[in-house]
């Protein structure tokens, strides 16, 4: 035989050589949630080893993550019933905890970079990414509120807004806004090619922002298109979009790839919280490795085609380093 592929795998230098896909931290973007008072870590049960963190508490696990080398934070949060309406006024009103606790995080660690989550559903009295009228999700008039909530989030320091509604035209609509405003260096992280999953149960837990009636199929896309998110794509990307995304990760590496393969725009995926779940409840059966799932989990997404990873594993892959 003059060709044996086994001769490049014989060793773990040689292995290392020639690697086509390679994982870092750089890659990832820590989820973390955030709930208004002091001194609270509140445990969620389907979300192991993940809080909900008050704002004083959540300086110190930024501290500490960052002593690990993760630079990049998604921040998402818990809003109280009794602050929600149908028209998720609190999502971009001065006192709202939220805004205040990113001017916090940015005056502390002025170096890290801060991503958000633009959507009603934390602040919807109905639970629904958009404004619900007679039943129906109405996509224009939920435009301006989400354009609301954008500068009110680049006000308070976020670097990169992270769309995830997949109302039509908001990506346009969110970057004329900042513009106005004079934001034109806040980046757009759409989630472009967001999908009606059965993986996001623990976040809505996280969040309690299940919806109070119906379903998400009339705005989310159907798990069955994979075309469908070129177009999507496309869109977002001459409405003005930085980066695009596919959510959630395993169950759509193919789309992952489509988008990497047909676009320039970097890619970004959400391994969700339904994904780092079953690791985690598989794990404590002892039917699988955890830290080796994990990896390899990760290790797909990257593989696939994502430039960055937004995933609640970031913590854990980073202590792995250096352990």
């Amino acid at each position: 035989m003059n060709i044996r592929p086994r001769r490049n795998r014989k060793n773990a230098a040689i292995r290392d050589m020639v690697q086509e896909s390679r994982l870092g931290l750089e890659n990832l973007i820590f989820p973390v949630f955030l709930k208004d008072g002091t001194n609270i870590k509140e445990e969620i049960a389907s979300l192991p080893n993940i809080y909900r963190w008050s704002i004083d508490l959540l300086l110190k696990e930024i501290d500490s993550c960052m002593e690990l080398g993760i630079r990049t934070y998604d921040i998402f949060p818990a809003i109280e019933d009794h602050l929600k309406d149908q028209s998720a006024t609190m999502s971009y009103d001065p006192a709202n905890f939220y805004l205040k606790a990113i001017q916090k995080i940015k005056e502390t660690f002025p170096e890290i970079v801060l991503m958000s989550d633009v959507a009603l559903d934390p602040y919807s009295s109905d639970g629904h990414d958009g404004l619900v009228r007679n039943g129906k999700i109405v996509n224009d008039e939920t435009l301006p509120i989400l354009a609301k909530m954008s500068v009110a989030q680049a006000q308070a320091g976020i670097d990169i807004i992270g769309p995830s509604d997949m109302m039509d035209g908001r990506v346009g609509v969110i970057r004329s806004a900042l513009d106005d405003a004079g934001y034109t260096e806040t980046s757009i992280m759409s989630y472009t090619a967001k999908y009606a999953s059965a993986f996001y149960g623990p976040f809505r837990d996280a969040l309690n922002s299940a919806p109070k009636s119906g379903d998400k199929k009339t705005y989310q896309m159907n798990p069955s298109n994979k075309a469908e998110a070129l177009i999507e794509a496309q869109l977002d990307i001459e409405e003005g979009a930085d980066m695009i995304m596919v959510k959630p990760a395993l169950c759509y590496l193919d789309v992952i790839h489509l988008l990497k393969e047909n676009f320039a725009t970097p890619v970004t995926a959400y391994n969700v919280s339904g994904e780092y779940a079953m690791v985690h409840a598989a794990s404590q059966k002892g039917w699988i490795d955890y830290n080796a799932a994990m990896n390899e989990m990760l290790l797909s997404i990257r593989r696939a085609g994502a430039d960055g990873i937004l995933t609640y594993f970031a913590k854990d892959f980073a202590q792995s380093l250096v352990d």
